[in-house]
C-alpha cells in the first residue's frame, strides 16, 4: 500500500501575517525612523494659523487660530502608519503638543 502524501502549504517568511498568533502585531521599525515621526509630529501640532483679527462665528464665538498642522498631521497618520500601537502614540502625542502651541502663540499670522 502506498501512503498518500498531504498537501499542506508551505509557509515562508515573506507570506506571513502580519499578526502573530498571540494576537499582537509584528511591525518592526528601526528607532530613527520613529523618533524622526514623534519630531514630525511635533512640529505639525505647533503649526497654527493665526488670524491679525479674530473671526466672529455667530456673532458670539471668536476665533483666532485654526490648527492647520494638526489637522494635515491626523489625516497623515491615519493614511500613512499601519501599526494601531503607533498610531495611538502619535495621536496622544498630536493633542498634547497642539494644546501647548495654541497657549505659546506659535504658529503663522495672517
Amino acid at each position: 500500500m502506498a501512503t498518500q502524501k498531504s498537501n499542506k502549504a508551505r509557509t515562508y517568511a515573506r507570506n506571513r501575517p502580519v499578526v502573530s498568533r498571540k494576537g499582537l502585531e509584528n511591525v518592526f521599525e528601526p528607532d530613527g525612523v520613529y523618533l524622526f515621526k514623534l519630531v514630525v509630529v511635533t512640529l505639525a501640532g505647533l503649526m497654527w494659523l493665526r488670524l491679525a483679527d479674530p473671526v466672529m462665528i455667530g456673532g458670539v464665538l471668536p476665533v483666532g487660530a485654526f490648527p492647520a498642522g494638526a489637522v494635515i498631521a491626523l489625516v497623515l497618520i491615519a493614511w500613512l502608519e499601519h501599526a494601531q500601537f503607533n498610531r495611538k502614540i502619535l495621536y496622544a502625542v498630536l493633542v498634547v503638543v497642539t494644546i501647548i502651541g495654541f497657549f505659546l502663540n506659535a504658529g503663522i499670522v495672517i
